[in-house]
């Protein structure tokens, strides 16, 4: 009898191995045609948004936390001006948590928004990562509200050439916009569906939110 429960607590154990073995296999497949992605941010912390910050900072995360380890983020908060605040690992989430608490602090003297600044930014930086390997995507999140020094403001007329001017080197480029009004969000989609086209162009006002992050990994050909 303790022959046989030996036997089979072996048998038990083995199976147990190989179980453990074929799971850890699973968690690291990676298909052939997988890309490590580049994630930009675009993160309004003007004083005008300081209201939804908090839950757009969680947002933030959370998407960080759909990514892989081979992939990589940028941060750019945008206020009276726009400034790369965070770049690395998507999983580093205490230095991100870190950076952006300390970047993202209300001053009531960044009433402006500079988008313009930070999507010019961000574009170069897709361009760079996509020269390095990666499938750029640019993720906004904020109200794209126009404040402060026009020549900071997003040109709407000129953004679809910019974003074909990332094309030419990132074809596979997308985008998303979060939290703004949805009279923007409309504004947005006429702006660039013509360029980005349905399957790399997403936009989601707050409510909508976890269905936009979950629909995000189709703009990375996940």
């Amino acid at each position: 009898m303790n022959k046989r429960h030996i036997i089979l607590g072996i048998i038990g154990f083995i199976s147990l191995a190989v179980i453990i073995l074929i799971g850890m296999g699973l968690k690291n497949f990676k298909p052939d045609n997988f890309k490590p992605a580049a994630v930009i941010f675009v993160i309004d912390s003007s004083a005008s948004n300081q209201k939804e910050l908090p839950e757009q900072k969680k947002v933030l995360r959370q998407i960080c936390n759909t990514l892989d380890p081979e992939d990589q983020v940028k941060i750019i908060k945008v206020s009276e001006d726009a400034y790369l605040i965070y770049e690395g690992a998507p999983f580093n989430g205490s230095n991100i948590e870190k950076v952006m608490n300390e970047f993202t602090k209300y001053n009531s003297k960044d009433y402006g928004t500079a988008y313009g600044v930070g999507f010019k930014k961000a574009f170069n930086y897709a361009i760079q990562m996509k020269k390095n390997g990666y499938l750029p995507a640019v993720v906004v999140i904020g109200d794209l509200e126009n404040e402060g020094s026009v020549e900071k403001q997003v040109n709407w007329e000129a953004l679809p050439n910019e974003v074909k001017r990332v094309q030419q080197t990132a074809p596979d480029f997308g985008m998303m916009f979060l939290y703004a009004h949805p009279s923007k969000l409309d504004m947005v989609k006429e702006t660039l569906y013509p360029v980005l086209g349905e399957n790399k162009l997403l936009i989601s006002t707050k409510q909508n939110c976890d269905k936009a992050i979950r629909q995000f990994l189709h703009i990375l050909d996940r």
